[in-house]
């Protein structure tokens, strides 16, 4: 059986990326590819309890370590019991965030080392990485002000504007070291702009994976 792609949709707070990952996702069903929609911290219960870990706003201090360690725990155990097994069995997943975001929220938000990612990259995933990106990148102010509208923000949500602008310029090194992965979309047009563009996006990875 052919193997499945691994489509992963990534970016800073409010950009629109369930909206998105929501009409790829049916415009895909409709064509009649099997589709696995899921999500990063979490996917799993295991890996859900964690992203709830991660999330809840604390009086406790949260190293950068124990953060960076709670995501890995929570990928190993999403990748190896529901990612691979789909892909294996020819469906394609389309997830929101995946390890691209580690490099951006804890390398360049956080300030760990590249170097510490990489090796538990490896180490959870040996040679593993999504077939492609599509990164929606909007000004941090436009997304923020978008992510307040949600309501109650999350510990990540309630970070400083600093904190979100290391993030995307980490996500802009990404995108530029891995022209082949990413696809860049401008998040701060009209959504029916945005919502072509990655209906684009997706119908030429049909096409290139017929």
């Amino acid at each position: 059986m052919k193997r499945g792609l691994f489509l992963t949709f990534e970016g800073t707070e409010g950009v629109g990326k369930s909206t998105q990952l929501k009409n790829a996702a049916e415009m895909l069903e409709s064509a009649g590819v099997p589709v696995l929609v899921t999500r990063e911290p979490g996917g799993t219960p295991m890996a859900e309890a964690i992203r709830e870990l991660l999330l809840a706003p604390r009086e406790e201090p949260v190293h950068e370590l124990t953060e960076l360690l709670l995501m890995f725990a929570a990928r190993a155990q999403h990748l190896h019991t529901r990612i691979l097994p789909a892909l294996a069995a020819g469906q394609w997943v389309l997830c929101d965030r995946f390890t691209d975001a580690t490099f951006a929220y804890q390398g360049g938000g956080r300030g760990v080392s590249r170097d510490i990612i990489g090796q538990l990259e490896t180490l959870v995933q040996g040679s593993v990485r999504p077939d492609h990106v599509i990164l929606l990148d909007a000004p941090v102010a436009v997304g923020m002000a978008r992510a307040r509208h949600r309501g109650a923000l999350d510990r990540f949500e309630q970070e400083s504007v600093a904190f979100f602008e290391r993030i995307r310029a980490a996500y802009h090194e990404r995108a530029q070291a891995h022209p082949e992965r990413y696809h860049r979309v401008d998040a701060s047009a009209p959504l029916a702009e945005v919502s072509a563009r990655v209906r684009e996006l997706i119908q030429g990875f049909l096409r290139s994976n017929g």
